[in-house]
């Protein structure tokens, strides 16, 4: 017999009780409750993911529930949030157990790494469609925005950039050498939780890539109403990537590939020695609108959007 609605969210997703002192109630009434401390803002987030849309149909459902959560933590990541709970709601086509318990493994696995408890959600019939709202917790006033970008600011980048867009490529049919490192970033990305923390008080804007470098850094840009240019000798690439790109020519590729959930900020100069671990400066932002990008020299202006859902 097929799992009714409450008995599968309590075989999969109640067994954990809420752990965070802010949540004071969480699954088993219609609502959660929530405590948060004073002089402090709520940082939420929202994000869905759609089979065959943001998901292959035969992704590895471990895999999907620890990208799932992943991706909406790294909102909160680029906020300068401290996350401390989730919802989650399932549209399933079917009751398939194998399949939840494997998908619970990976979303709870990494709730548990950033002590983030899930405390309500929904379960309905339909398209397999996959929705988390993230809430954290930034200090009145020190959330990171996009739109506190200055001219003179120096752009810089959390890890490595291109190894999620290396990925995709790869299961497209790309051959490579090592190809297990970039699989990784592309299905269980990183959320960059205590880079944005460390960044509260130095950087003064902040968005995570989910885009692609260049379009997610136009979000900053407008938002600011400022310009840049991006010193392609400066990205720091894998030698997975680099050797992509001297074997196809694609230079594009990590300025335009998404799925890294790597953060792009900008920072005053003085600031950079304050820097966390793994931050590299690629370029400055410019009173000049647009984005621009210097290759050896050769200055060029780049026109990359990103992924639009609806054009």
């Amino acid at each position: 017999m097929a799992l009714a609605e409450f008995d599968l969210i309590k075989r999969y997703f109640a067994l954990h009780k809420p752990q965070h002192p802010f949540n004071q109630l969480g699954i088993g009434d219609d609502c959660a409750l929530l405590s948060l401390p004073a002089n402090h803002q709520l940082a939420v987030t929202t994000d869905t993911m759609v089979e065959n849309v943001h998901f292959f149909a035969d992704v590895d459902p471990q895999q999907l529930g620890h990208k799932l959560l992943a991706v909406n933590l790294s909102d909160l990541a680029a906020m300068g949030a401290e996350p401390f709970a989730v919802t989650l709601a399932l549209t399933l086509p079917k009751v398939d157990e194998s399949w939840l318990q494997a998908f619970a493994a990976g979303f709870i696995g990494l709730a548990q790494q950033f002590h983030v408890d899930l405390i309500g959600g929904d379960t309905t019939s339909g398209p397999l469609t996959l929705t988390v709202q993230a809430m954290g917790t930034v200090p009145q006033g020190r959330a990171l925005l996009r739109s506190e970008a200055k001219v003179g600011d120096l752009i810089c980048v959390t890890g490595e950039l291109g190894n999620a867009g290396l990925g995709l490529k790869i299961n497209q049919g790309y051959a490579c050498n090592d190809p297990e490192s970039a699989l990784a970033r592309f299905n269980q990305p990183q959320p960059r939780i205590a880079e944005g923390l460390a960044l509260r008080g130095i950087a003064n804007a902040c968005i995570d890539i989910s885009d692609g470098l260049a379009a997610d850094l136009r979000h900053i840009l407008q938002q600011s109403q400022v310009g840049a240019c991006l010193d392609w000798q400066q990205l720091p690439l894998s030698a997975q990537v680099s050797d992509y790109i001297e074997q196809t020519g694609d230079w594009r590729m990590p300025l335009i590939a998404g799925d890294d959930y790597e953060l792009c900020f900008t920072v005053p100069a003085e600031f950079v020695p304050k820097l966390p671990v793994g931050c590299q400066c690629v370029g400055v932002i410019e009173a000049e609108p647009g984005l621009r990008v210097d290759r050896a020299g050769m200055i060029e202006v780049f026109e990359a959007k990103g992924f639009e859902h609806f054009s």
